[in-house]
């Protein structure tokens, strides 16, 4: 493997310490440099080459492809992982089984969630499988060594607590950057901020003026990284005897910015701060000092990296995110001495973030070629580039020169693309860079090819069924795959979901999802397919298990929501709608539904705001008058209520009486805090309604609105405005067709009759006779028209109205 023997015999752990368990983790750590950017090797068996070398080495393969999911790239010796898994697995069992202390497999738990997160690393995407171990193993390793007195225990007296510290953080680091590889940026956070702090590394992002082009004249705020009291900036982050074997001076590294690379933009690699003579130097340099000026431990430059990891992960995808990575990768470009691993995960991250950026593009393609060809150079060794391999998340070899492959195709470099892919046999990235050439054909003829030579390749049939949009390849590709390929059930899947064979690809999403449970769209997928198949336990199951996976898919809490409004379980649905306007706030379909399960609940005032949101999206032109009249409905029982406790809800003088009173008991107190609270939730949702109604009835004649918005005066006390709109609502339903329309004129008369009523009020308050004669002349007229409807008993309330509003008349007459 290209490895000395005298290196096997002072074989080190990451942190620089001796391994008290030692066959097996050294055996593995040799085992494992392929996966990691440690050296390139050829294709070498672990027995000597025979007829079923090809056999077993696709043996292997299948078995890392067996939890769920393909390959990244194309690796060589799958062996090495496999056995280094059973080695670690099998010793496991037997330092169990036999008398030995379970103190001896403490470190062998941490080295196996060392071997999943590389076995996950290898694979095109997450595996549940995967996931559920290394959640066991790491937190084994945390509960053996996640303090200091753990760790001195167990690797004794000689071990110093700065190196004890080092291991600590370390553990924090690796266990971090496995939660961050399946999304769980919350949890990694606290590993890197516990990581942090073992470390002893103080740091914050701050600002001062400089520039950040060769050509800027005026210097403009820019952010940088600096330190604080407590930050330990002595050099050594391990045993002090290997400080300059895993080390790499800048100056002789290959990874150092050549002139012509930091020429390739006018963008400086750093911005030229100025500084401030204004302040004291002195008191400053006491609190803060800039990252650039300190030299800090290994363990502490890893640290910086994993929380600019986290930014880009947790951050929005755009310009400003990578500006908030800057001050970190800065940080480390600083430094005069930096291990091969954290040096070149830094040069990554600084790749990654320019060639988002026009202006930098071309350095960053630049970069990323010195970065490949890194790989193959005999400088610097293997020993000093494994330390802190697993400190930081670097690409392993397949998968950096997919990235360089990705850049060149963004650069529009498609032909040196298609060479990086082939021989990195990515199929799917090939098909996708002859299309853009098109040529489709020549894209069939090379998988078909590639066909003749592996038949029994799952990842190739499914990307020619990619091309050829034909199931049977997708069949073929799970016949050969034992029906362990995920990936060709999930085709199979979306055919059956697109020819309307919902059931089916129910049932073939079922499937998928148990070879592999963390696909990211798989479980929407599986909930939209049982909701066409009328499923809906499943289809509910599905989308909930979708935002367990991604809790800001807003769509799929949309999903869960409308399910639960299905199932007429409306707190559910309140909830889950909460959730999905989250991230969907431009949805007036949801604001709408969210409305109504909002006013189910009780909560009336975002069952308001929600009609609100609804108005603004659609201009006015939806709206829910059922749904307007349960919550004047509402309003107006709590108006009745209020008014049945006048002197209490207004804070009256027998409100007055009963604070001044000193015997008065706690029940009196919390009666009247009730009718306050409940007469201030009253006038907020009836100003709250009143702003809606206004809102419709200025777009809309709508005789129901019109009503409503009657009925909304009359609560308010406004009579005179009660009327009018209550006369809009009548003229609303006038028109050639009331008088043959039974249902209108029902509608019709009601509303009638409630105008009549208003009138009656308005000439009690006023005393004037003009409401009762327009009362009176309305229904007479409506009942001379109205004839062929005298069977209804709306038109005989219009006669007992006509008789009361004539009686009100001959009494207003006798008492003049």
């Amino acid at each position: 493997m290209g490895i000395p023997i005298r290196k096997l015999m002072n074989w080190r752990n990451v942190s620089g310490l001796f391994l008290l368990w030692p066959s097996p983790s050294r055996l593995c750590w040799l085992l494992l440099n392929q996966m990691l950017l440690v050296e390139k090797m050829p294709a070498m068996p672990l027995l000597p080459i025979n007829d079923n070398w090809i056999e077993w080495e696709l043996w292997a393969q299948k078995d890392i492809m067996s939890v769920g999911s393909d390959v990244r790239g194309k690796f060589s010796n799958f062996q090495y992982i496999v056995l280094s898994k059973i080695l670690l697995m099998k010793t496991k069992d037997l330092l169990l089984d036999s008398s030995i202390t379970t103190a001896a497999v403490r470190s062998i738990c941490w080295w196996l969630a060392r071997v999943l997160l590389i076995h996950q690393k290898l694979l095109d995407e997450c595996s549940s499988t995967v996931f559920d171990l290394l959640q066991v193993y790491s937190h084994e390793s945390l509960r053996h060594f996640d303090s200091l007195g753990k760790v001195t225990n167990y690797w004794g007296q000689r071990l110093s607590e700065e190196d004890a510290l080092t291991i600590i953080s370390m553990l924090h680091l690796e266990v971090g950057m496995m939660e961050l590889t399946y999304a769980r940026v919350d949890s990694s956070r606290l590993h890197f901020e516990t990581a942090q702090k073992q470390s002893k590394l103080d740091f914050s992002v701050s600002g001062a003026l400089g520039f950040r082009t060769m050509h800027q004249v005026e210097p403009k705020a820019q952010l940088l990284l600096v330190t604080g009291k407590r930050s330990d900036s002595t050099t050594g982050s391990v045993s002090h005897e290997m400080q300059d074997d895993i080390t790499t001076t800048i100056d002789g590294t290959s990874l150092q910015h050549p002139p012509e690379t930091q020429e390739a933009s006018d963008v400086l690699m750093a911005p030229r701060i100025l500084e401030d003579k204004t302040s004291d130097s002195g008191d400053q340099a006491v609190q803060i000092s800039s990252i650039s000026a300190t030299q800090l431990k290994a363990i502490q430059q890893a640290v910086i990296l994993a929380q600019c990891l986290s930014i880009e992960k947790s951050a929005r995808n755009d310009e400003l995110q990578h500006y908030k990575m800057a001050p970190y990768m800065e940080a480390i470009d600083s430094q005069q001495s930096s291990p091969f691993t954290i040096k070149y995960f830094c040069n990554m991250l600084r790749v990654r973030w320019e060639s988002t950026r026009s202006r930098t593009k071309q350095r960053a393609l630049l970069m990323m070629e010195k970065l490949v060809e890194s790989i193959n150079e005999p400088s610097p060794g293997v020993v000093q580039r494994m330390f802190y391999s697993f400190a930081v998340n670097n690409p392993g070899i397949p998968a950096l020169r997919k990235e360089f492959g990705d850049l060149l195709v963004s650069c529009r470099l498609i032909g040196e693309a298609i060479k990086v892919y082939e021989d990195l046999e990515l199929w799917d990235n090939l098909i996708y860079c002859y299309r853009i050439l098109e040529k489709k054909a020549a894209a069939v003829e090379l998988i078909k090819k590639q066909l003749l030579e592996r038949p029994n390749d799952p990842r190739l049939w499914c990307s020619l069924g990619d091309v050829t949009i034909e199931d049977s390849c997708y069949e073929k590709a799970l016949d050969v795959s034992g029906n362990k390929s995920a990936r060709a059930l999930r085709s199979l899947a979306r055919s059956a979901y697109n020819r309307g064979d919902y059931e089916k690809s129910k049932v073939l999403w079922e499937s998928a999802m148990k070879l592999n449970s963390l696909y990211p769209d798989g479980w929407f997928a599986l909930g939209a397919a049982a909701l066409k198949a009328r499923d809906v336990e499943k289809a509910l199951d599905g989308f909930t298990r979708a935002v367990q996976l991604d809790p800001e898919n807003g769509e799929a809490w949309n999903n869960v929501a409308c399910l639960h409004m299905i199932r007429k379980k409306s707190k559910e649905a309140f909830v889950a709608f909460k959730e999905a306007l989250k991230f969907k706030r431009n949805s007036w379909q949801m604001w709408e539904n969210f409305s109504q399960v909002a006013a189910d609940v009780g909560n009336y005032s975002q069952a308001m705001d929600a009609i609100q949101k609804v108005l603004d999206m659609t201009s006015n032109k939806r709206f829910d008058v059922d749904l307007l009249e349960r919550l004047i409905v509402e309003i107006e029982k709590q108006a009745s209520i209020i008014n049945s406790h006048p002197s209490k809800a207004t804070g009256g003088d027998d409100t007055q009486h009963i604070h001044a009173t000193s015997d008065v008991n706690y029940a009196d107190k919390s009666t009247i805090s009730e009718d306050l609270a409940r007469k201030h939730e009253f006038e907020h949702l009836m100003q709250m309604l009143g702003k809606i109604l206004q809102q419709i009835v200025k777009s809309s004649g709508r005789a129901d609105v019109w009503g409503l918005y009657a009925r909304w005066h009359k609560l308010k006390g406004d009579l005179t405005m009660c009327s009018e709109a209550l006369l809009k609502q009548v003229r609303a339903y006038q028109g050639s067709d009331l008088w043959k329309d039974r249902e209108r004129f029902v509608k019709f008369a009601h509303a009638s009759l409630e105008l009549c009523k208003v009138y009656q009020e308005l000439s009690y308050q006023t005393g004037g006779r003009r409401e009762l004669f327009a009362a009176e002349m309305h229904v007479k007229n409506i009942i001379k028209q109205g004839a062929n409807f005298s069977d209804t008993r709306e038109y005989q309330d219009l006669l007992a109205s006509l008789n009361q509003v004539q009686k009100a008349l001959q009494e207003d007459s006798g008492a003049a």
